[in-house]
């Protein structure tokens, strides 16, 4: 089967969160499984800068406000994939953040900068771009790429299925409704029926509407996405498509996240070797200021810094976690306030605090190798990685009852062994009691041994949401929704 995935970033290009890494290692998970697959990617300077081997596949002229757009296919460095990318340097040759400008705030132009990514995407889609290669399934990724959907159900049917996953409903592409005109689209879509949302435009509502299928990156957020509490507005969209909203849960990329490999460690281990992961302990307190003790409960949390992940419950239940003997050490950033009330926190408590603000892939690594426990106390989650990783580095899981971090890790109240530890009111109280509860399992050393075993033994790689993806993209080609 012939597969076009469409997106915004990948690793390590391109990443402002866990998307670029899901579309960096699904695609050649099911290479690997059969599939004949491709990519499309906007032409940002990262891309363009490492695609090899590029040549014009079509010529495509000016639309969508650039002079000059190519269609170019190449071959990204370390990859077997084909991968077309559109180059429009008036819309896409800016450095730094895809979406944003380096104050923080949307390109004034982001409308047509993604919906020039949905439409050559249903172009491929339609056979009017490659007639050598035409896709069976056009695989859209968030609202991004969601105009693809539109695109593709607008114009005469292209034979091509549509299959949109939601990375996170949150985020749903919304323009000022007059700038209906520059995407194109008949004026049938621009109503509640189609695009339009409470008076603006929703490229998400795109790909919810007019994908053949929906799904979204773990069972539970699937099912939680259809109630007033988590579906961002949309909840009704998503009720109406029924049993064709459905859920895959991430997995991770085994080769990357791997402590018996992993070169960012201070030294290697596995399940069978474990005696490593102390030499981590005490190297990641050495490195950031930590007071070297063994006895204390290390927490990590590596996150954006917003209310979504809840980051104030996490400041707000520290002072329990102290008074316990523990250390946080955060690595992030996001809201300027928690920033500067984790900073203060670092100030106020030295050697049991550190942050620190911004990201560093490496340290990342060393951050989770070398805590006890990686804390994600999200008040939604659509899937969350982190905590993957922790399961994958034998660092458990401290996580709030919802979405993927629900479906991802069993403490003693579920069926199964235990792999971490799991509250469930967003609350600071429900959290400090989670980790007082981590603190005193590992003054059991037997206990805390066997749910660090049961941990390090997940399956996480892509192989089983591989294959469930097929399983999906056969059906949707079967019983395609128009």
């Amino acid at each position: 089967m012939r597969v076009l995935h469409v997106a915004a970033e990948i690793y390590p290009l391109v990443k402002t969160g866990g998307l670029a890494d899901v579309v960096a290692a699904l695609p050649p998970a099911q290479a690997r499984q059969g599939l004949d697959v491709r990519l499309l990617l906007p032409g940002l300077p990262a891309v363009l800068e490492s695609v090899k081997g590029a040549r014009t596949v079509v010529d495509i002229g000016a639309c969508f406000g650039a002079l000059r757009v190519r269609l170019l296919l190449g071959r990204l460095p370390g990859s077997l994939l084909p991968v077309y990318v559109i180059e429009a340097p008036y819309l896409y040759r800016r450095e730094g953040n895809p979406y944003q400008d380096g104050r923080g705030d949307e390109w004034p132009d982001n409308l047509q900068r993604f919906a020039l990514l949905g439409w050559v995407a249903a172009h491929i889609a339609g056979a009017d771009a490659d007639a050598q290669w035409v896709p069976e399934v056009m695989h859209a990724h968030d609202w991004h790429a969601a105009m693809a959907c539109a695109y593709m159900a607008d114009h005469a049917p292209t034979g091509a299925a549509s299959v949109y996953t939601v990375h996170n409903l949150a985020f749903q592409g919304l323009f000022p409704m007059h700038d209906w005109p520059l995407l194109g689209l008949a004026s049938r879509l621009m109503s509640p029926a189609g695009l339009e949302y409470h008076g603006q435009l929703s490229f998400m509502k795109a790909g919810l509407k007019f994908a053949d299928r929906v799904v979204t990156v773990s069972p539970r957020y699937a099912r939680e996405i259809a109630t007033p509490e988590f579906g961002c507005g949309l909840d009704g969209v998503i009720r109406a498509r029924g049993e064709q909203v459905s859920g895959i849960l991430n997995g991770i990329d085994a080769k990357v996240w791997d402590p018996a490999r992993d070169s960012a460690l201070a030294h290697r281990y596995d399940a069978e070797r474990p005696e490593g992961k102390l030499v981590c302990r005490r190297a990641l307190q050495a490195e950031m200021g930590l007071l070297p003790d063994d006895g204390a409960l290390l927490v990590t949390v590596i996150s954006r810094l917003t209310a979504q992940k809840g980051l104030d419950l996490m400041l707000a239940a520290l002072p329990a976690l102290l008074q316990a003997g523990g250390q946080l050490a955060l690595q992030g950033s996001g809201d300027a306030a928690l920033e500067a009330a984790l900073l203060e926190a670092q100030r106020a408590h030295p050697g049991r605090v550190v942050c620190r603000i911004g990201y560093d892939e490496a340290r990342a690594h060393r951050l989770i190798a070398g805590a006890d426990v990686i804390a994600v106390p999200s008040r939604f989650e659509p899937c969350g990685l982190t905590q993957l990783y922790g399961l994958r580095y034998g660092t458990l899981p401290l996580v709030r009852r919802v979405g993927g971090l629900a479906d991802t890790v069993a403490d003693d109240d579920g069926p199964g062994a235990a792999t971490g530890f799991i509250f469930d009111a967003a609350t600071p109280a429900a959290l400090a009691q989670a980790l007082l509860r981590a603190a005193e399992l590992r003054r059991q050393p037997e206990a805390w041994q066997a749910r660090w075993a049961a941990a390090m033994a997940q399956e996480l790689s892509w192989d089983g949401p591989a294959a469930r993806y097929a399983r999906l993209y056969e059906a949707a080609v079967a019983n395609p929704r128009r």
